[in-house]
């Protein structure tokens, strides 16, 4: 349990307020436990083979799919307290499963969706905050700008409380990148890299749970710890940790013969996320605060 927040809502002569968990992938099920001390949770699940796992962490599962408009029709007036994890399609530059959500969702106490760092496109290295503008390139990143702006259309029309948490690269001890390692992909030279930011799953977890008791209304957070390294550096750290050969370094023009668009993507984007408004405004403290002292305890 966080012990740092208080949890006077579920005590033995209250009911627990309701909660609708929207995505259960990794980090939804990292949150389960947690979120089910606190809340009545019920998880939104596109697979029936789901729902025992669900069931056995405390939530109750709701059979729905996002991009099934008419599936969606048990959430209205469901729960007080929404936590959005699901991610856009693969296609399009509109999130239309976050556009089909907020058309049934009525007004709630607090909406927490979790959008993407990669809104800001590139940001040349400069350290940023959350006033900074968006600037997608990529279809991904516009559809995840498309959610943000749907969800604040919808928190104006209902008055409902809405945070938006953008999120970097997450890893975890299981979120590491070891098929690239393994197939020692090239990273780029030190000084054509990029900066990267990143969390661990753990302190995603902790952040989301600090957001639904603390978020400010309408508010942008940065789900990022206090690492300041470029992309090589980090793939670096984990070979070292782990005992691979470090990947080889090519000029950008060399690389770009060799990788996927969706990797040179990622590649072509450098920024640094500053935290502060996450521990000021949330009081979060970073179990893992930055990458290496994560990779110590692998």
């Amino acid at each position: 349990m966080e012990k740092n927040i208080q949890y006077s809502s579920t005590s033995a002569h209250w009911p627990k307020p309701r909660l609708l968990l929207i995505g259960c992938g990794d980090i939804g099920m990292r949150l389960l436990p947690r979120l089910t001390q606190i809340y009545r949770v019920f998880a939104l699940i596109r697979e029936p083979s789901r729902a025992p796992s669900i069931r056995a962490l405390g939530a109750v599962p709701l059979l729905g799919d996002l991009d099934q408009p008419a599936s969606l029709w048990r959430l209205g007036s469901l729960a007080s307290y929404v936590l959005h994890l699901a991610p856009p399609a693969l296609d399009g530059v509109l999130d239309q499963r976050t556009r089909n959500l907020c058309h049934i969702l009525p007004a709630t106490r607090r909406l927490v969706y979790v959008s993407t760092s990669g809104v800001y496109g590139d940001c040349g290295g400069v350290r940023i905050n959350e006033s900074q503008a968006v600037h997608p390139v990529n279809a991904r990143a516009k559809r995840r700008v498309d959610a943000e702006k749907t969800l604040r259309a919808w928190a104006r029309r209902t008055g409902s409380s809405l945070a938006i948490i953008r999120v970097p690269g997450i890893y975890a001890q299981d979120r590491l990148p070891l098929a690239r390692l393994e197939k020692q992909l090239p990273a780029l030279l030190p000084e054509q890299d990029v900066y990267t930011n990143h969390i661990h799953a753990e302190d995603l977890a902790h952040i989301l749970l600090h957001a639904l008791f603390k978020a400010r209304s309408n508010r942008i957070y940065h789900a990022v710890d206090d690492s300041e390294m470029k992309m090589g550096e980090y793939f670096d750290a984990v070979a070292d940790s782990l005992g691979f050969a470090r990947p080889p370094r090519l000029p950008r023009a060399e690389i770009e013969q060799v990788l996927s668009p969706a990797m040179l993507s990622f590649m072509s984007e450098s920024r640094r996320l500053n935290n502060q408004r996450i521990k000021q405004e949330l009081g979060v403290r970073l179990h893992f605060p930055t990458v290496a002292s994560a990779l110590a305890k692998v």
